[in-house]
């Protein structure tokens, strides 16, 4: 087993190390929906998606699926879609997984509050590409497009990502 270790705005994988975009909240162990925080913890990568009108698929041991404009994650709590994809139109609060920036280019699922999810815990909880050099996110992962493939096309099913907590 091999982990993505996160510390701060560091990220180490095998014998590597790369630049990592964290919450602009930095990151913490009472995680709740819009706190700006990464949550502190053990996750798994799931699944993912990527623009195939910009990028190529990259290589992952699990599945991914190119984003179409009616793609959209659900960050409505209190509703039964609450954290999985949902398909335009939908009412109930949502983030657009195509988006006219590069963030979601390339984007995974973690398993943070997936696939059952609590109300409030955290939703869209992802590993994407970054908006620049350590420019903070919502509470997502972010690493230069390159550093993402690379990790990615080296990632096997037993790999975790960890996430400590900053002191």
């Amino acid at each position: 087993m091999t982990d993505l270790i996160v510390t701060g705005n560091r990220a180490r994988f095998l014998g590597r190390t790369f630049p990592v975009g964290i919450g602009r909240n930095g990151i913490t162990t009472d995680k709740r929906e819009g706190d700006g925080c990464t949550p502190a913890g053990v996750w798994r990568l799931m699944e993912g998606g990527y623009r195939a009108d910009r990028t190529p698929e990259p290589r992952a041991p699990f599945p991914m699926y190119p984003v179409g404009p009616r793609d959209l994650w659900s960050d409505a709590s209190g509703t039964p879609e609450y954290n999985h994809l949902v398909r335009a139109p939908y009412a109930p609060s949502h983030e657009r997984l195509r988006r006219a920036d590069p963030l979601y280019d390339i984007f995974v699922v973690t398993d943070w509050n997936w696939p059952v999810a609590t109300a409030g815990k955290g939703s869209a909880i992802f590993v994407h590409c970054w908006r620049g050099p350590l420019r903070a996110t919502a509470g997502c992962l972010a690493f230069r497009l390159d550093h993402l493939r690379w990790i990615l096309a080296r990632w096997t099913p037993r790999d975790r990502v960890v996430v400590r907590p900053q002191t």
